[in-house]
C-alpha cells in the first residue's frame, strides 16, 4: 500500500517535470559583473594623474589598479558574508557566568586583515609627500562600498590617530604603533563613544557619564555611565567623552565639564568593567556591531584638560566626516558600475536596455551627480593633506573649514538618492535581498545621519563662517569666482557654464548679504546646498579644463545648467511669517 502511494508520488513529480520543461522558459538572466573599480572610474583615475607628482604617479597607479581588482573580485563575497552572518552577542555562558562575547563573522576578520595590509589608515600618515591623504582617500573610495561596513571602524580609527598624535599622554605612543600598523596581528581599531540616551548631536547636554578620580591630562580615572550607541563595539580601544566632577564630587554641567578619555576596551571587558547590554537592531549597517554599553567604573586615561572635551574631538570630526563623504561617493560609484554593466546584459522590448535613450539618460544624470560629489570629496582630501603637511595657504585652510561639513552633508544626501535610483535600474531584481542591492540602499541611509544630520551640518557651515570671521565663506566665493574667471575664455566650450555659474554665484552672494541674524539658521540648509553645488560646479569646470575630455566638459555644462543649483534665491521662505506658516502646516490636525 505504501509502495503504491510512493510510486504515484514519483510519477506525479515526473509528469510535473515534463510539463515544466515543455511550458517554462529556460532563460536565465545574466548578472552584472564588476570590473576593475579603479580603471572603470575615470574621475578618480584622472584626479590621481593630475595631482600625484610624476615621480610617484606610476607606483600609486599600480597600487590603486591592483586594489581596484581586489575591490571588484575579492571583497564582494566577503562583504556579502558580513551581511549574512551578522554579529551577535553572547552575554552569559551555560553556567550563568557573565562573558559578554561579541561574535563576528570570519569575513569581518578578513576585512580587518585587508585593512591593515593595504594601509587604509596608515597610508595617510606615511611619507607620500603632500598627497598622502589624497592617496588614502582614493583607496577608501575603492574599499568602502565593498567593505561589509569595515569602513566604519577605519573612520573612527583614523580620527583617533589624529587626536592621539596631538596628545601628551602615556598611552599615545603604544596606541599609535598599533593603529598605524600594517600587520593584521598588530593592527588595532578604535571606537568613538559620544552618544548617550539623551544625546545625539547635542553631546554637551546629553553626556551623563561621570569620571571620578581624574586629575590633569594623563591621569587615571574611572568612568560610570551608559553609552547608548557605540559603533564598532569590537574595537581594541575607544575615545569617549565623560563629565568631570568638582571638588565636592558633583558633575560639572555644560561644556566646561566635558573631557576626553582613552579606554582600553578589551581589558575593561575582560575585567567586567564594561557590560554589553544589547546589540542595536538597525535599518542597515547590520554587518557592523553596534552596542549599548554599561560602563561600571571603567578604567580610563584622561586625554584633555577639563572642559576641553568637545574642542579636543574637533580634529577627529574632520576626519570622520571626510570618511563619511568618501563612503557616500563609493556607494554611488559602485551602484553606477553595476547598473551600467547590467544595461549591457538585460534585454527589454527587443533590445538591450542600454539602447533605450531614457534609461541611459537616467544613468547619465546619476553619473553627473556622482562625478560632482567625487571631485568635491577628493578636493577636500587634497586640501586636508596640504594642511597636514603645513603646505596649505591661509585661504585653502579657510576653504577646507567650510568644505568639510558641506561635503559630508551634500554627498550623504545624494548617495541615498543615487543608490535608490540605481535599484530601479534593475527593476524587480533591485528589490530582492539575494542580489545584495537592497543592502546598498539600507547602508546608504546612514550616511546623512552619522556624524551629524543634514540640518546639523548645515548649521555647522554657519559656525564655520562665524569662527573664521566669515573668511571661510569668502574663501569659497573667491574660489568659485577665480575658477570661473580663469576658464571663461576656454576653447573647449566652458565659457557657457562659466557664465552661468558666475551669475548664480553673484545672485547667491547678494541674497546671503541680505540675510538677517534671525533668518540665518532657517536658511542654513538651502545655504549649504547652494554653496555645495556652486563649489562643485567650479571644481567640475576646473577639472574639465585640465583633462580636456569632451565628457568632462559636458558634465560641467550639465551641472552648471541644473535648475536647482541655488535653492537660496529669495528671503521670503525664511522670514518669521513663513516659519509660522511652516508650523501651521506641520501641526495641522495634531492632537498630542
Amino acid at each position: 500500500m505504501a509502495y503504491c502511494g510512493l510510486a504515484r508520488l514519483i510519477g506525479a513529480v515526473g509528469n510535473c517535470s515534463q510539463i515544466l520543461s515543455r511550458t517554462c522558459s529556460t532563460f536565465v538572466q545574466d548578472h552584472p559583473r564588476l570590473k576593475n573599480t579603479y580603471l572603470e572610474d575615470v574621475t578618480l583615475k584622472s584626479y590621481v594623474t593630475r595631482y600625484v607628482p610624476a615621480e610617484s604617479n606610476d607606483a600609486i597607479h599600480k597600487d590603486l589598479e591592483a586594489f581596484g581588482e581586489t575591490a571588484a573580485v575579492d571583497l564582494p563575497p566577503l562583504a556579502r558574508q558580513c551581511e549574512v552572518e551578522k554579529p551577535w552577542l553572547e552575554q552569559f555562558d551555560a553556567y550563568g557566568q557573565r562573558v559578554d562575547r561579541l561574535h563576528v563573522s570570519a569575513a569581518w576578520g578578513a576585512m580587518h586583515g585587508i585593512s591593515a595590509t593595504q594601509g587604509l589608515v596608515a597610508t595617510a600618515y606615511e611619507n607620500h609627500g603632500d598627497y598622502s591623504r589624497l592617496y588614502q582617500a582614493c583607496k577608501l573610495v575603492l574599499f568602502a562600498s565593498a567593505s561589509g561596513l569595515y569602513s566604519c571602524p577605519l573612520a573612527m580609527t583614523d580620527g583617533a590617530v589624529k587626536i592621539l598624535q596631538s596628545c601628551e599622554s602615556s598611552v599615545s605612543s603604544q596606541a599609535l604603533s598599533h593603529l598605524l600598523s600594517r600587520s593584521p596581528v598588530d593592527f588595532w581599531t578604535s571606537g568613538q563613544w559620544m552618544t548617550e540616551k539623551e544625546g545625539g548631536s547635542d553631546v554637551a547636554a546629553g553626556t551623563a557619564t561621570v569620571a571620578t578620580g581624574d586629575g590633569g591630562v594623563d591621569s587615571d580615572c574611572l568612568l560610570t555611565g551608559y553609552k547608548w550607541f557605540t559603533s564598532a563595539s569590537d574595537a581594541h580601544i575607544a575615545l569617549t567623552l565623560a563629565r568631570s566632577v568638582d571638588g565636592h564630587g558633583v558633575p560639572i554641567s555644560g561644556n566646561k565639564g566635558l573631557s576626553l578619555y582613552y579606554v582600553d576596551v578589551k581589558q575593561n571587558f575582560a575585567d567586567g568593567r564594561i557590560q554589553a547590554q544589547r546589540l542595536k537592531d538597525k535599518l542597515g549597517t547590520r554587518q557592523l556591531p553596534t552596542a549599548e554599553l554599561l560602563l561600571d567604573e571603567c578604567s580610563a586615561v584622561k586625554l584633555s584638560d577639563t572642559g576641553r572635551g568637545i574642542a579636543s574631538i574637533s580634529p577627529m570630526l574632520t576626519i570622520t566626516r571626510l570618511h563619511n563623504a568618501i563612503s557616500s561617493v563609493s556607494a554611488m560609484r559602485r551602484m553606477l558600475l553595476l547598473a551600467r554593466d547590467y544595461s549591457t546584459r538585460r534585454r527589454a522590448f527587443g533590445c538591450y536596455i542600454r539602447d533605450h535613450p531614457l534609461h541611459v539618460q537616467t544613468l547619465a544624470r546619476m553619473e553627473v551627480e556622482c562625478r560632482g560629489c567625487t571631485v568635491m570629496v577628493l578636493e577636500v582630501a587634497r586640501l586636508l593633506g596640504l594642511l597636514e603637511k603645513g603646505k596649505a595657504t591661509t585661504q585653502q585652510e579657510a576653504l577646507l573649514r567650510i568644505l568639510v561639513p558641506l561635503a559630508k552633508l551634500y554627498t550623504g544626501k545624494q548617495a541615498v538618492a543615487v543608490v535608490s535610483e540605481g535599484l530601479e535600474a534593475f527593476g524587480g531584481l533591485g528589490y530582492l535581498e539575494d542580489t545584495g542591492l537592497p543592502t546598498m540602499l539600507r547602508d546608504a541611509q546612514v550616511l546623512p545621519i552619522w556624524e551629524g544630520t543634514t540640518n546639523i551640518l548645515s548649521l555647522d557651515t554657519l559656525r564655520a563662517m562665524a569662527s573664521t570671521q566669515n573668511k571661510a565663506f569668502q574663501a569659497a566665493i573667491e574660489f568659485i569666482q577665480n575658477t570661473v574667471e580663469q576658464h571663461t575664455s576656454h576653447q573647449l566650450g566652458l565659457s557657457d557654464p562659466c557664465s552661468v555659474l558666475a551669475a548664480q554665484c553673484r545672485s547667491f552672494s547678494s541674497t546671503v548679504a541680505q540675510l538677517s541674524p534671525d533668518t540665518y539658521s532657517v536658511a542654513a540648509r538651502d545655504f549649504a546646498f547652494s554653496l555645495s553645488r556652486l563649489t562643485i560646479g567650479a571644481l567640475l569646470i576646473d577639472h574639465a579644463a585640465w583633462t580636456k575630455s569632451p565628457a568632462d566638459v559636458e558634465v560641467a555644462k550639465r551641472w552648471c545648467s541644473r535648475a536647482d543649483i541655488v535653492p537660496l534665491t529669495s528671503l521670503l521662505p525664511y522670514c518669521k511669517a513663513e516659519t509660522a506658516l511652516d508650523m501651521d502646516i506641520v501641526f495641522a490636525g495634531y492632537s498630542g
